[in-house]
């Protein structure tokens, strides 16, 4: 297993041309996210013996951004140092040793693309960012120079390794440019050829152009056209090759010499081992190269998919290359390939390092082409960790990147045997549980609320639940299955189930059998077994104890309760947390003293973690829940919230805790004393599990992408820090990266975008949903999206429930500097708009000059002025004027201010048209105005749009016509200008009110139009009411029903208004509406709105509200009644513990509240005192208007409140006929009653309606009917039918109890009145009630019947009289009808099938592709035909059309010759039968 820690590190950065380097000796560095991660490889790296040679050695901590570049210095002797750039804007030399900055710059102003470490300059570093900007610094003498070669992106530069001054560079749009940086970036030759982004240069190892034997055709395949000027001294005399590779999918080979292409080699579509290719594959391609040193004829390149290829560059006709990897499977990258580096060993073996897409860095051996070794990485939080309880050593591992990890920790032959789980995820992992005993069973949750089941063994896809959380799931915990669920016997459920706990504080309980089926919220169960009539806390955590009895339920309050199974009866609360509970675990069950296993640890959003042992609540199980407040044991220690707990299982009461502050920590918790701290994370810690075999052994992880394995034995420090240390963790968790803003092309930058900026953001973004996501991250350009960390939260997020992962505090003022870069970018995306100077600070405008053209030509030179003179004068006192001075003044219009009033004109024209070319027509107006012509001013402004309030004020002055036009002018320019209101305002001003009402009205200002019109019109205006109507009608279309109401009730239209207010449907406003009926006098509509309320509040059982409802109008007086009877025969079924009566907050009258004497005397008592019914005329007028009513028969799915309310209606017409002694309809009354709970299959209530109204059988009524040949003779004996089908039901069950101690028809008894336990188990029967065959398949499996009665019982005398009544129920009339009955029912369910079948097969045949249509249609045939027509064709052929027509005839030829009397309902013969069989098959009654 090894003894040494180890680091699963974040994933290598995406989309950068070189973030990874190695360095002879084996150091291989790599960049992933802010940092660079060292891994030593090779003999020197430490690993175990026939462990691949590798090792994570540490990590340069510095960049506070994403590092898009990192080059080690290849000069011998300094193999130490390296560097590397980021989008901070700041490129650092690093040393390895010391892992310190050695000195750094930030001389970029953009963003870094390109960085290299001059394989010739010791001491030269050459980068270049995506403005087209170089900077070549030399570090020993902290030197820099500037050059900038082509205004365009640059994606890669490198170096040349054999002469000091060449510097290749790529750009993003194809362009290659070799440069001499010694002669200030002169181009030396600009390569054009590939025409997408350059990703990699590399230059061949041997100088000259001699070691690759290229051909006559070769190095004619392209016009020998030089793309650059050449210089006569070129360094390149002896010429060189270059190797670039472009999104282009085309590698081409250049030569310096010649400056011109010599070969180019098209990457190959390769059909992809283990499927084909992606269809998005040539969308998701980066070209990186790696040019062997001491293979100079070879190549190596990345291709589509991830696999790498080693070309041969002497092949002359055809390009050959070799697939690295051929002889195993599943051994190339699966993604793209971003980096290729060559690493020799200290055992001189050639190895190539590669990062790739799929987060897995693998290394190869040259020699063999095949994989030495894998490093995984992940790619966002490590937010859950889980060790399987049955395959020993392997550790789950949820991530944010959408991905499981399984790491088998035992593996001897690789220290990271680990594999990838994406499929079916596409979401951040956020919880994850193994099944306790069944292998490779992997339950996990996700942030988007999925709940699913991996079988680890399988390459299946998950199982996903079909119920899904609304927000993150925090935990999944296996327990036993408690109700519903654990109804089934033992073969139909699971003996585990999963429980999972959502971030909207519900617990769900899925069957891990049956995940398409619904989920189970378990706060149903708590409150039902607890009868909890409170308000339930949001959860936040769920564990179970070890043993599986005992359930705990930690809450957004703080508080945690403890629940015991099967019906999770709550034993107690603890309220210690005073914050959101995050992790409760319970202490395992092998440690040296039993009670340990009581103990139970949870943490919270504050920093105190409790322990609590629950032994004697446990074994006390107290009758109602104790509170508990005082903690077993405090540790106390950490300085932010908890986030998990783990116990050891290795040690008593030893817990590791991992915490918001960075770190975890070991405790001692019997002493409370803290034993040691683990400080390796650079982010808050997530998760913590303790290693199932080796006790010195703890696995982490965090938010900064990392999973540590750290043992406790080698730590330094002992108590997490506190004070300045805490405050230096502080500063280490916040150089972790800033995110960036988006770039986009118009970005929408807020005021708070700031603070969101230094607060973090997603980790990993799926821009392309069309690419596969099993990297948790499309390719599309998404580096920085996926390499930024992760948001502590969104302000949106922290409502109701708010923890960890999904939520985090807000990070405090860090690092200054990254602040100030990260304010500057944003002003790049956006420059704001110019802030306005205070007031004070501006300085007063002149007001503009009404005549500039006039103030300008009086400022000209001082000739000009002085002829303006001499033209003045000679215009002024000449007694002609002449044609000269005409032309004079005309040129000088400014003289018109000195001459006469038609010059003056001429000027002010002049100056006027000016005006309105500046776009100054005010001063035109104000111009036209001094002249006089307003009507002119007016007519000019309204053509032009440019009517203003104070050219209409002066309207009046030019006449009251023009004022007219004038005010309809600028009405009609407002409306053009959207101001409708205003513009109805001036037309009002001119008395055009219709005008005004119209244009509001059609503008929808509707409010405003019924102001105007109420104003200034008549009452009596139709104008007024169609506003209101046409209002209404668009608020009762929106949904504004009262508004709506207001309007109809406007336009005196009552009915409307009543009739909106009710549409809403709920309580409230139907009692509204009807008294609102009331008022205006709608008797009917106002009766039948009081009545919708009152059923509506019959569904709360607010009894109260409906009776007042009822109240509302005199015509329900006889539903008043009804709601009577009902509101006592619930209050009866409440009182006896049925399942009808039962109600959380059923509201009754005080006079339901007596429960003293017969039911029926009740309620005649009731209805005299409270409703006023005293004579006999009340009864018979509130009997005719109920007997209006009528309600359709029952089935077995009419709801039970409805049921109840027909049935009492029917009970309520039997008192009423009592009352005025009409037994006829009575018996009638009671019948329908019975029908009613027969049909629907509620036996209990048609017992109860026995023992209520005939208590003591059906005697009494047979005594008041008198002449048995009345008509109602029949309906009495139906009424007797069903009530001896009820007793024989009553001897059934009263012999089939295993104790029939004290049953009326065991042994003598009063009256009958069958037991609460009776009725409920004859509820259960309604199968039997209706299909004698379920009856019999039934009975033995009822645990009632497991001992048998004892042999000295007798029947009481009830029981044999009713066995000798049964006669009655076994008519053969009765049996012939009901057969006949029967038999027509049949035959017209065959007909109905045959006339689907014919009209499915017509369908067919008019469809084209009919049958792969009809396929669904064929399955489903069965399930169209009934019960009866299946058995039918099982026993014969199909039936003919002519032979059912036959059978149909002479079954209604049949029952019609039977006499009316026997044709009222009653009780299926065949199922009379059945029950009596049951009673008979005891010893006793033979």
């Amino acid at each position: 297993m090894g003894q040494e820690p180890r680091t699963l590190p974040p994933s290598p950065n995406w989309y950068c041309s070189r973030c990874s380097d190695a360095v002879p000796g084996g150091l291989f560095g790599f960049a992933a996210r802010t940092s660079v991660f060292l891994v030593r490889v090779g003999p020197g790296a430490g690993a175990s013996p026939g462990t691949p040679p590798f090792r994570v050695v540490g990590e340069l901590v510095g960049h506070t951004e994403r590092v898009s570049g990192f080059t080690f210095s290849h000069h011998p002797g300094q193999y130490n140092l390296c560097a590397s750039s980021s989008d901070d804007g700041t490129v650092k030399i690093w040393d390895v040793e010391t892992r310190a900055v050695v000195t750094e710059h930030a001389l970029h102003q953009h963003t870094i693309s390109a960085l290299h470490w001059s394989p010739r300059v010791k001491d030269l570093i050459v980068s270049g960012d995506e403005k087209g900007v170089v900077f070549c610094y030399w570090l020993n003498r902290n030197d820099s120079q500037h050059l900038f070669i082509e205004p365009r992106a640059i994606f890669c530069l490198t170096c040349s390794p054999h002469h000091e001054d060449l510097v290749a560079i790529g750009y993003k749009d194809g362009i290659v440019v070799i440069m001499d940086i010694s002669k200030k970036g002169e181009v030396i030759h600009r390569l054009r050829g590939h025409d997408d982004e350059i990703h990699s240069i590399v230059w061949c190892p041997l100088p000259g152009e001699d070691c690759l034997s290229l051909s006559q055709e070769e190095n004619s395949e392209e016009p020998d056209i030089h793309n650059g000027k050449v210089v006569a001294q070129t360094p390149l005399s002896k010429g060189c090759y270059l190797a670039t590779g472009s999104k282009d999918q085309t590698i081409r080979i250049w030569s310096c010499s010649r400056g011109r292409g010599v070969m180019i080699l098209k990457l190959p579509f390769l059909k992809r081992r283990g499927g084909g290719i992606d269809p998005t594959v040539k969308e998701r391609l980066w070209l990186t190269l790696h040019w062997p040193s001491n293979q100079p004829t070879q190549l190596v390149s990345s291709c589509f998919g991830g696999e790498l290829l080693l070309w041969d560059l002497n092949q002359s006709w055809r390009r050959r290359y070799t697939l690295f990897s051929t002889s195993s499977e599943g051994q190339n990258h699966s993604r793209i390939v971003f980096n290729l580096c060559p690493l020799q060993t200290e055992d001189d073996r050639q190895l190539l390092l590669s990062t790739s897409m799929d987060r897995d860095v693998k290394c190869w051996d040259m020699a063999t082409l095949e994989c030495s070794w894998t490093l995984p990485s992940l790619g966002g939080f490590a937010y859950s960790l889980a060790f399987s309880p049955v395959d020993t050593g392997c550790l789950a591992i949820g991530v944010g990147d959408g991905m499981i990890r399984v790491w088998n920790t035992l593996s001897i032959k690789n220290n990271y045997d680990v594999k990838n789980f994406w499929q079916g995820v596409k979401s951040k992992v956020t919880s994850l549980c193994w099944h306790p005993n069944k292998e490779g069973c992997l339950a996990f949750g996700t942030d988007d609320g999925k709940v699913g089941l991996y079988d680890t063994y399988s390459s299946k896809p998950p199982q996903i639940s079909s119920t899904y959380h609304k927000k993150t799931v925090y935990t999944l915990a296996w327990g036993p299955p408690v109700p519903p669920m654990s109804l089934g016997g033992e073969g139909d459920r699971p003996s585990l189930t999963l429980y999972s706990c959502g971030g909207e504080g519900i617990v769900l309980q899925h069957n891990p059998w049956k995940l398409s089926g619904e989920a189970f919220d378990i706060n149903k169960l708590i409150r039902d077994t607890n009868s909890i009539k409170y308000k339930l806390p949001v959860h936040t955590e769920i564990s179970w104890k070890a043993d599986g009895k005992i359930m705990a339920l930690g809450n957004e309050d703080g508080s945690i309760e403890i629940f015991q199974v099967p019906n999770l009866k709550l034993l107690c609360t603890i309220q210690q947390h005073h914050k959101l509970v995050n992790t409760i675990s319970w202490h395992h069950e092998h440690g040296s003293q039993p009670e340990l296993s009581y103990l139970m640890a949870s943490g919270s959003n504050n920093a105190v973690i409790y322990v609590h042992n629950l032994k004697t609540v446990i074994e006390n199980n107290p009758e109602s829940p104790v509170t508990i407040t005082e903690p077993y044991r405090t540790l106390s220690g950490h300085t932010a919230k908890i986030t998990r707990l783990a116990w050891s299982p290795h040690h008593d009461g030893r817990l590791v805790s991992a915490s918001y502050d960075g770190t975890a920590q070991v405790w001692d918790t019997l002493r409370e004393e803290p034993l040691c701290n683990f400080r390796g994370h650079r982010g808050r810690l997530l998760c913590v599990a303790w290693s199932p075999l080796d006790p010195d052994c703890i696995y982490s992880g965090a938010d900064d992408f990392c999973v540590y394995k750290w043992l406790p034995s080698m730590q330094d420090h002992s108590r997490p820090p506190q004070g300045k240390k805490s405050i230096e963790l502080e500063k280490k968790r916040l150089s972790q990266p800033k995110p960036k803003p988006k770039k986009k092309k118009k970005p929408t930058v807020r005021a708070p975008v700031k603070q969101e900026m230094l607060d973090g953001t997603e980790e990993e973004s799926i821009k392309d949903n069309s690419d596969p996501v099993e990297n948790g991250v499309s390719d599309a350009e998404g580096e920085e999206d996926a390499q930024d960390p992760e948001p502590p939260c969104s302000p949106a997020s922290a409502s109701v429930v708010s923890r960890e992962p999904v939520v985090c505090t807000a990070v405090s003022s860090g690092v200054e500097k990254s602040k100030g870069t990260i304010i500057n970018k944003m002003s790049l995306l956006k420059k704001e708009p110019p802030k306005e100077k205070p007031e004070a600070l501006i300085k007063k405008r002149k007001a503009r000059s009404m005549l500039p053209l006039s103030t300008n030509l009086d400022h000209r030179s001082k000739e000009e002025l002085h002829r303006d003179c001499l033209v003045l004068a000679t215009a002024k006192h000449s007694k002609e004027p002449s044609e000269d001075v005409s032309a004079d003044l005309e040129e000088r219009f400014h003289l018109g201010l000195f001459t006469d009033r038609a010059t003056l004109y001429k000027m002010i024209e002049i100056e006027g048209k000016g005006h309105l070319e500046n776009g100054h027509p005010e001063l035109f107006h104000q111009l036209m105005l001094w002249k006089g012509d307003l009507k002119g001013v007016l007519q000019t402004a309204a053509e032009r749009g440019e009517l203003t309030d104070n050219l209409v004020a002066m309207a009046p002055a030019a006449g009251y016509h023009v004022w007219l036009w004038a005010v309809e002018a600028f009405a009609k320019q407002l409306c053009f200008q959207d101001q409708y209101v205003k513009a109805a305002s001036h037309l009002l001003s001119i008395h055009k009110v219709y005008e005004a009402v119209e244009l509001l009205k059609s503008n929808h200002f509707y409010r405003e139009a019924i102001a105007v019109a109420k104003a200034r019109l008549r009452p009596e205006d139709p104008v007024l009411k169609d506003l209101y109507l046409s209002w209404g009608t668009i608020l009762e279309r929106d949904g504004h029903y009262a508004v709506a109401a207001k309007c109809y009730l406007g336009a005196t239209s009552a009915y409307d208004a009543a009739k909106v207010l009710a549409k809403k449907g709920d309580a409230a406003s139907l009692r509204t509406a009807a008294e609102l009926a009331t008022i205006v006098g709608e008797e009917e509509l106002s009766a039948s709105l009081a009545l919708r309320c009152a059923q509506e509040l019959l569904l709360t059982k607010n009894w109260v509200g409906a009776q007042e409802a009822l109240q509302l109008h005199q015509s329900l007086q006889g539903q008043r009644l009804v709601f009577c009877l009902l509101e006592l025969l619930s209050r009866h079924l409440e009182e006896k513990q049925l399942p009808e009566g039962k109600s959380s907050s059923a509201s009754y009258h005080t006079w339901a509240e007596v429960t003293e004497g017969p039911f029926v005397e009740r309620v005649t008592t009731i209805w005299k005192t409270i409703f006023g019914l005293d004579t006999q005329e009340q009864c018979q007028a509130a009997f005719e208007k109920l007997q209006t009513i009528k309600y359709p028969s029952a089935t077995s799915n009419t709801p039970s409140k409805q049921l109840l309310l027909h049935i009492c209606h029917d009970l309520t017409l039997a008192v009423l006929s009592q009352q005025v002694a009409s037994w006829d309809e009575a018996v009638q009354a009671l019948l329908r009653a019975v029908s009613r709970s027969y049909d629907s299959g509620n036996f209990t209530i048609m017992q109860e309606v026995y023992s209520i109204f005939l208590p003591d059988g059906c005697d009494y009524l047979r005594d008041k009917l008198g002449d048995l040949h009345s008509p109602t003779t029949a309906a009495f004996k139906s009424l007797e039918a069903f009530f001896l089908y009820g007793c024989l039901y009553d001897i059934w069950w009263a012999l089939s109890r295993p104790c029939p101690h004290s049953s009326i028809w065991v042994r003598a008894c009063h009256r009958r009145t069958p037991s609460v336990e009776q009725s409920q188990e004859v509820e259960n029967a309604s199968a039997e009630e209706t299909d004698p065959e379920a009856a019999s398949q039934a009975e033995p499996s009822r645990p009632l019947q497991l001992e048998p009665p004892q042999l000295d019982l007798k029947l009481s005398e009830e029981s044999e009289q009713v066995l000798s009544a049964c006669k009655e129920l076994f008519s053969e009339k009765h049996a012939s009808l009901q057969n006949s009955q029967r038999t027509v029912a049949e035959v017209q369910e065959t007909l109905a099938e045959m006339i689907r079948q014919h009209q499915k097969s017509q369908l067919c045949k008019s469809t084209a592709n009919g049958p792969d249509k009809d396929e669904p249609e064929q399955e489903a045939e069965p399930s169209l035909s009934s019960p009866q027509s299946q058995c039918k064709e099982e026993k014969n052929e199909p039936v003919s059309l002519p032979e059912l027509t036959k059978r149909l005839t002479e079954a209604n030829a049949r029952i019609a010759k039977f006499p009316e009397s026997i044709k009222i309902a009653g009780p299926d013969f065949t199922d009379n039968l059945a029950v009596l069989h049951k009673c008979c098959r005891h010893p006793e009654e033979t």
